[in-house]
């Protein structure tokens, strides 16, 4: 069973970041090697840079962290909101899902974190062209941008007693992103039926399903 890690040596920056105390200095009284890779994770994301490569990092896994990703998308640590968007930015790019749930992976650590829902809320839809050459495009509450196609499904759950759907696009590595409501709303006036009777949108191509129309 995976240990709780309120606050070990090689996690101070971690806690530091989150309480909003983080400077851009690396602080000598946590792990080294944790401490830089922590520090030039960050710059590289506020510099725009490719997604860390967390698929091919294999740390040690060092217990469970407090925390919790909201159904709202809202990122909490002790039952506080993390405010700092530069941090939860930097999180949500070495965010992790495994067999036993969602990590946080630096290449020296690993710590497995709560999602109540999924890990990202998809807020902004940009329609891009019309007919075969229509691209639907995504963005993230973190600032992710995704295009439906077939490496990004899209896929629909229904609620089996209220019958409310709930939709979600594949962003990464597993990783999903739920429509926001007035996300989806713009999905449904983009769509269309077809002879079935099914209601869906075309993306790069490919009609994704939403429901019956």
């Amino acid at each position: 069973m995976a240990r709780e890690n309120p606050g070990g040596v090689g996690c101070i920056r971690l806690w530091l970041s989150l309480t909003g105390e983080l400077s851009d200095q690396i602080m000598a009284e946590s792990r080294p090697e944790f401490s830089i890779g922590l520090a030039s994770l960050l710059k590289e994301s506020a510099q725009g840079r490719a997604l860390p490569p967390v698929e091919h990092w294999n740390p040690a896994h060092c217990g469970d962290i407090d925390i919790r990703i909201a159904r709202d998308g809202t990122w909490y640590h002790l039952g506080r909101p993390i405010l700092r968007h530069p941090i939860v930015r930097l999180f949500s790019t070495i965010l992790r899902k495994e067999a036993d749930g969602y990590h946080l992976v630096t290449p020296v650590e690993k710590l497995r974190i709560k999602v109540e829902d999924a890990p990202f809320v998809a807020v902004l839809l940009r329609c891009e062209g019309a007919g075969l050459s229509q691209r639907l495009v995504f963005t993230t509450n973190v600032g992710d941008e995704v295009e439906l196609d077939a490496a990004h499904l899209l896929r629909v759950v229904i609620n089996p007693n209220s019958g409310e759907p709930s939709p979600y696009v594949h962003v990464r590595g597993g990783l999903e992103a739920k429509l926001s409501r007035a996300v989806f709303y713009q999905l449904v006036e983009l769509a269309e039926t077809d002879a079935h009777g099914v209601l869906g949108v075309k993306s790069n191509g490919h009609y994704f399903v939403l429901g019956q129309g």
